[in-house]
């Protein structure tokens, strides 16, 4: 039996979820926090993106075109050079 959840009320749909989630256990359990956290982090993520202006979403589009061109100067680099250049600060 197919249930139409477009036919639910919140409420109802809420105590599906519910029950849905409470028959999960181990590595499920863990993989259905991740899609979840991974969905709502999605939805932040986004408002985020579109609450930047043009110009800063230009200046990280391009900042990534240049690093995946091989551009960018990794990580633990720049880390080796502040820390060298500040051990006594």
């Amino acid at each position: 039996m197919k249930i139409n959840f477009r036919h639910m009320n919140s409420s109802e749909l809420k105590l599906k979820i519910f029950r849905e989630i409470d028959s999960l256990e181990g590595s499920d359990l863990n993989e259905f926090y991740g899609i979840l956290s991974n969905f709502i982090n999605g939805k932040k993520e986004f408002k985020d993106w579109n609450s930047l202006s043009e110009e800063q979403r230009t200046g990280i589009e391009n900042a990534l075109v240049e690093i995946n061109s091989g551009k960018g100067i990794p990580h633990m680099e720049v880390l080796s050079k502040f820390r060298n250049k500040y051990k006594h600060a």
